[in-house]
């Protein structure tokens, strides 16, 4: 499907752009391309790299003539572009509009203008009943994107996308966090030992996201079953893994804009939720402003629907979270070299 094909991934010097880059780049892909803002980053990609079949773009989502050029000639594209961080979003809400709401827009009108074939567009579990910035913003997004598809049928691009939590060790995210105050001897800072969170691995993010790619129609959202941990479990099992019988922990408290779990399906939308065993594909919905089909149309069973979150989902334990954890590249380099340092 990928031969000679150009894939673009805006934000592409993330996390997940350099997960795909190790997925991709031996494959017959024809081209990658990465767009982003930090020349930095994408100069240490080029380097790190050094292959031919990437090519890199300097532009921003908030501008749509930058995107625009980008998308001309690619097939595919990965909008991985975002402001992700929670406390940041709070306190300058519009910047997460700027670029995780307008951006999306461009993304998509650049895609539509140059017949790109398909889109997927990379969400969060914070989406779902928003009580953030970010969260709020990643809606606006999604409803962007299902708006976007509506009129597509007679075109050749098709625009879904896909919904994951956590991704372990991720730029930003707390296991980096961890191990660094370790690493300094500093205590470990949890907001609430009982707080859950999904726990996927990039590569799991991938999967996710190559599964839409192969299998959505315009509108289709796309969720992968994760189990999750209590930040309680995820700091005890990281704790064990570098063989320290004891170590301080600092509960600090909620930060700005953070639940207490999170789901990755509302009851409304397990409602029409297909199960296709890894995943759950969830419909556009794809009702028309004729509103007397709310009152002839509506459902009695939402009541007996329990939304998909973090507190429900399977739970693990200490020793489960210790095997997630040694899938990760950083965790197994760290265990490596305190075994040499032993």
């Amino acid at each position: 499907m990928f031969k000679d094909k150009i894939l673009l991934i805006t934000g592409g010097t993330g996390s997940f752009g350099n997960a795909v880059l190790t997925r991709f780049l031996d494959t017959n892909v024809g081209e990658i391309r990465i767009f982003s803002r930090d020349e930095k980053k994408q100069d240490d990609m080029r380097k790190m790299y050094s292959n031919p079949k990437l090519k890199f773009y300097i532009g921003d989502v908030r501008d749509y003539q930058s995107i625009l050029n980008a998308t001309r000639g690619v097939d595919y594209i990965y909008h991985a572009a975002a402001l992700k961080q929670v406390p940041s979003c709070e306190f300058h809400p519009m910047e997460a509009v700027k670029t995780n709401v307008i951006g999306t827009e461009n993304v998509l009108e650049a895609a539509i203008q140059n017949k790109v074939k398909r889109v997927v567009c990379l969400s969060t579990d914070k989406a779902v009943y928003p009580i953030n910035a970010m969260g709020i913003s990643k809606a606006m997004m999604e409803k962007v994107m299902v708006a976007k598809s509506r009129n597509l049928e007679s075109l050749d691009t098709v625009i879904c996308g896909t919904r994951y939590g956590n991704v372990m060790a991720s730029r930003g995210s707390v296991i980096p966090l961890f191990i660094d105050q370790i690493l300094q001897n500093k205590p470990l800072t949890i907001t609430n030992p009982n707080m859950t969170r999904f726990m996927m691995t990039l590569e799991d993010a991938v999967d996710l996201v190559l599964y839409a790619f192969e299998h959505g129609k315009n509108g289709d959202i796309f969720v992968q079953k994760a189990p999750a941990a209590t930040i309680d479990v995820l700091a005890n099992a990281l704790i064990e893994l570098m063989d320290i019988k004891q170590y301080p922990i600092n509960n600090i408290g909620t930060r700005h804009g953070e639940k207490l779990y999170e789901a990755l399906c509302s009851r409304e939308e397990m409602l029409i939720a297909e199960d296709q065993g890894s995943y759950y594909r969830i419909p556009a919905d794809n009702r028309d402003l004729n509103y007397e089909k709310y009152f002839d149309e509506g459902s009695q069973e939402l009541s007996k629907i329990e939304d998909y979150n973090s507190h429900n989902t399977k739970r693990l334990n200490v020793s489960e979270m210790k095997k997630l954890l040694l899938k990760l590249d950083l965790v197994k380099k760290l265990i490596m070299k305190d075994t040499v340092n032993a």
